[in-house]
């Protein structure tokens, strides 16, 4: 079936009993089983006109048009199931559901809640059964097929915790009669709550908190408001239900803000009669010593001090399990903690249509909610990238999406993405039956304010001045207070604890803490009101202005990875220090930064945003008055406009900057201006400009030697090779990369060692000597690669491109122009044209020639690994390593 079926569909899902033990008796043999198990049904649905919308492991869903021909499919696959001889002579038991419903197709599956409905349905069965829902036991009574009959079992409350089911099951002639009670929340004591919506996702983490349960009598599901804490642990505790034979209760704490109401409220829910004058914590421990129970104890964070009560129980009762959510852990002796995270994200620039949006459980969830309250709604290829993009602005918090969902009436995808800059407004008008707190975001996140000391209070507001968290050092340097007052790390740990503020390991090992966006949005308007916005802004800005100035020197050095890295990790907090330096009038600040980070800016692919960043540095009012940091801005604009292949705008700003370097009689600086303004010169194609390219040059050189700068007499030398390449002097060329080169390996400058050998092999491509282009470019791959150079290997890779063409293989060509034209997309990389010219290679020939599209279409849609990788299959086979041995990558 090439199209899904839409309207009124019946969604069968199947499931192996006992499948682990299964796989652990017949090790290797279980796959052969799975892959017959999959025919047998995959064969059965198809006959009767159903189509396999996906298998997850031992897992199959899949859907059909109609009802009668659904139960026929069930029916022959049971059937083909208990035929077949399996290995170890085992029985392969196979549960079943069936549930006829609304079918809303989305990409390559189904949302809505009767997916999850039919999934239920199918989770309460037992091998060998096959469980129908009413609406799908209504179309089929007078249906069924020979032999077939249906058995009414009642209603059921499934483990979705939604409203009860009448199940029915079929009793098939011929196959073993299996009367096991349906595996439904009305086996065990429980008072479990009905949930009004379906639960979408986080098997993973449900499999995890399983797993925790079994090893940990108190568990602690922390995180911020919003999270969805109470709504995982009431599904745990559903699936947990037949673990606790005594029951599972869960204890709703947040209408109650006294500790000493603790002990009572968990004696109410579970049922204890107040008898013989005990203290209700006495008569819980009476209750509760000899049971095998769960206890679901929700928002404990506001009655924290109740901590003991949670402690004593778990020592009287030796079979008593308490899962707990708390945007703070309880810290008792023996607690494990599990940190609920976000939803799953889409990645917004890679992940842009349908069916790669909807993998994601943040968007599914945006989906399912935006159909329940507008039936018409679809995603679209159109409207998917902004689907994506406010699952990511909301950080993935369930209760942010689906109040964002709510707004599906009135604003469509777009519309909505541009009103997420005042998220904390938009997301309001949550359903009148939720605590108040659940129905806007600001109150979820308020909640927790309400409940910090001033101290901590102070921290938070303080913290938003972050933008992507930071290390504790700058937090310390920003942050910190001279009042003598509590410890910022103390402090600082209880926000973690609280979970406003997350703690993650950052690449060098060390503590990095940040905010959700959501969270720091409301932080921000504590910020505002506290007075300390423009104090704490300014030492924000100071801060990461002195990181950029000790990473400048550094960038072309040999440590350039570990700084570019660095800096790329602190990118949102730059930004926003440069922002603040423009918004406040404090040109040095902003001209400061903007000078220092170009090269980061050029390396990393942030061409056009560098570019503008420094635009806007040089217009501020009074930045005129910094002539040294002017010239050194419009140096970094020239450099950014270079390397965006516009060489009207670079040479105009390196002009600009030569004249206030000879102004100043700084000689070295003046050397290097007029070596830079010599490139925009070298490749404009005119004669005329080659020869004022030629005498800038010379000029530049002559200044070097004069000051005996060796650095600067070999970047001449390589422009000399670039002179000779624009000209098609090609041995003039070579010769001048090859005296340039081994001057920069001595000096260990590994940029223009990786520059100079990209010269040589497009000057060794361009003359046919295509292994030693291989040579030269595999080092230069690597060099570039290591540093994540994205303007360098965006060269080298359309280099080798060309030398693919040039050694016949055009399939391989194709792949890598496509990956290049995607890199230049993203990155504003723009220099690849003239030296495609030069070279006479015309990628867009393997665009459209229909031998190659095909090629060039996947090439298109290459991570930038896969890139490398196919670039280095072009190469020697050496191509993974550099020509001093050391293994490098990506």
């Amino acid at each position: 079936m090439s199209t899904l079926p839409a309207g009124t569909v019946t969604f069968l899902f199947t499931d192996i009993e006992g499948s682990t033990r299964m796989l652990q008796a017949l090790g290797d043999r279980y796959t052969s089983l799975l892959e017959r198990h999959h025919l047998l049904l995959r064969e059965s649905v198809t006959a009767e006109g159903g189509a396999v919308v996906g298998t997850e492991g031992d897992s199959i869903f899949a859907v059909f048009p109609s009802a009668p021909r659904s139960v026929a499919a069930a029916v022959a696959a049971q059937r083909a199931l208990a035929a077949e001889q399996w290995p170890g002579d085992m029985p392969l038991r196979v549960r079943m559901g069936l549930h006829t419903g609304e079918g809303t197709p989305s990409g390559s599956s189904y949302v809505g809640i009767d997916v999850h409905r039919a999934a239920r349905i199918a989770a309460a069965g037992h091998g060998g059964q096959v469980l129908l829902s009413a609406p799908t036991a209504a179309l089929v009574e007078h249906l069924l097929p020979d032999g077939v009959t249906l058995l009414d079992l009642g209603e059921h409350r499934l483990k979705d915790l939604e409203r009860s089911e009448r199940l029915n099951r079929l009793l098939i002639e011929g196959l073993p009669v299996d009367d096991r009670q349906v595996r439904s929340l009305d086996v065990i004591p429980n008072n479990l709550p009905v949930q009004n919506s379906s639960f979408l996702g986080r098997e993973r983490e449900i499999a995890e908190v399983r797993e925790l349960l079994g090893q940990a009598r108190l568990l602690t599901l922390t995180g911020p408001g919003g999270t969805g804490k109470t709504r995982l642990s009431l599904q745990v505790a559903a699936d947990a239900l037949d673990r606790f034979p005594d029951g599972v209760y869960f204890v709703a704490l947040a209408p109650i803000g006294d500790a000493e109401l603790v002990a009572p409220t968990i004696a109410q829910e579970i049922g204890i009669a107040n008898r013989g004058g005990l203290e209700p914590l006495d008569r819980l421990r009476e209750h509760l010593r000899e049971r095998t129970m769960l206890l679901v104890l929700d928002n404990f964070e506001q009655v924290a001090s109740a901590a003991p009560v949670v402690g004593e129980l778990l020592t009287s009762a030796a079979r008593l399990t308490v899962l707990v959510t708390s945007r703070a852990v309880l810290h008792l002796y023996g607690e494990r903690e599990y940190p609920v995270p976000p939803l799953g994200l889409p990645d917004p620039l890679r992940d842009r249509n349908v069916e790669a949006i909807s993998q994601y459980e943040a968007v599914r969830l945006f989906i399912e909610r935006a159909v329940a309250v507008k039936p018409d709604f679809r995603v679209t290829n159109e409207n998917a990238p902004a689907v994506a993009q406010i699952a990511v602005s909301l950080d993935g918090l369930p209760l942010a999406i689906e109040l964002a969902a709510a707004r599906i009436r009135v604003l469509t995808p777009d519309a909505m993405l541009q009103r997420l800059a005042h998220r904390l407004s938009l997301l309001s008008g949550g359903a009148r039956d939720l605590p108040e707190r659940q129905q806007t975001l600001r109150g979820a996140i308020g909640w927790s304010h309400d409940m910090l000391d001033d101290a901590e209070r102070r921290l938070f507001a303080g913290m938003s001045v972050f933008v992507g968290g930071a290390g504790l050092e700058a937090v310390e340097s920003v942050c910190a207070t001279d009042d003598g007052g509590e410890d910022l790390l103390d402090v600082l740990s209880s926000l973690v604890d609280k979970s406003l503020v997350r703690q993650v390991t950052d690449a060098r090992g060390q503590p990095r803490f940040g905010m959700l966006e959501t969270i720091r949005d409301f932080a921000l308007e504590q910020l505002e009101r506290s007075g300390d916005a423009t104090d704490l802004r300014r030492r924000h800005a100071r801060l990461f202005a002195g990181l950029v100035e000790t990473a400048r020197p550094q960038l072309l050095g040999a440590q350039k990875r570990e700084w570019l890295d660095r800096l790329e990790d602190e990118h949102d907090n730059l930004r926003a220090a440069i922002s603040w330096a423009v918004d406040n009038d404090e040109p040095e600040l902003a001209l400061r930064m903007t000078a220092g980070l170009w090269r980061m800016w050029q390396m990393r692919g942030y061409l056009v945003e560098g570019f503008e960043q420094v635009r806007r540095a040089l217009a501020m009012a009074g930045a005129e008055h910094e002539t040294v940091l002017r010239a050194d801005a419009l140096e970094a604009l020239g450099g950014l406009a270079w390397w965006k292949g516009e060489l009207g705008p670079a040479r105009e700003a390196y002009d600009a900057c030569l004249a206030l370097r000879r102004a100043q009689g700084d000689r070295r600086a003046t050397a290097e201006a007029i070596y830079n303004l010599s490139f925009t010169f070298a490749f404009s194609g005119s004669d005329a400009d080659y020869v004022r390219g030629e005498e800038l040059t010379n000029e530049a050189r002559a200044l070097f030697e004069e000051i005996g700068d060796k650095a600067g007499v070999a970047k001449v030398m390589w422009a000399f090779a670039n002179l000779g390449w624009t000209t098609n002097q090609l041995s003039a060329a070579r010769d001048a990369g090859l005296q340039a080169l081994p001057i920069f390996r001595e000096l260990d400058d590994e940029f223009m060692v990786g520059w100079t050998l990209y010269d040589l092999g497009v000057v060794a491509v361009k003359l046919r000597t295509l292994d030693e282009a291989q040579l030269h470019l595999s080092e230069a791959l690597e060099i570039f690669a290591a540093a994540r150079d994205v303007s360098g290997y965006v060269l080298v890779l359309d280099a080798v491109a060309a030398l693919a063409e040039a050694q016949g293989d055009r399939q391989r060509a194709a792949r890598l122009s496509g990956a290049v034209a995607a890199l230049e997309t993203s990155s504003g990389t723009g220099l690849n044209p003239t030296n495609r010219d030069l070279l006479g290679f015309q990628p867009d020939r393997l665009r459209h020639d229909p031998v190659t599209a095909a090629a060039w279409v996947r090439g298109s849609r290459m991570s930038t690994d896969e890139a490398i990788a196919e670039a280095r299959g072009a190469l020697h086979p050496g191509a993974g390593r550099s020509r001093r041995g050391k293994t490098t990558s990506a």
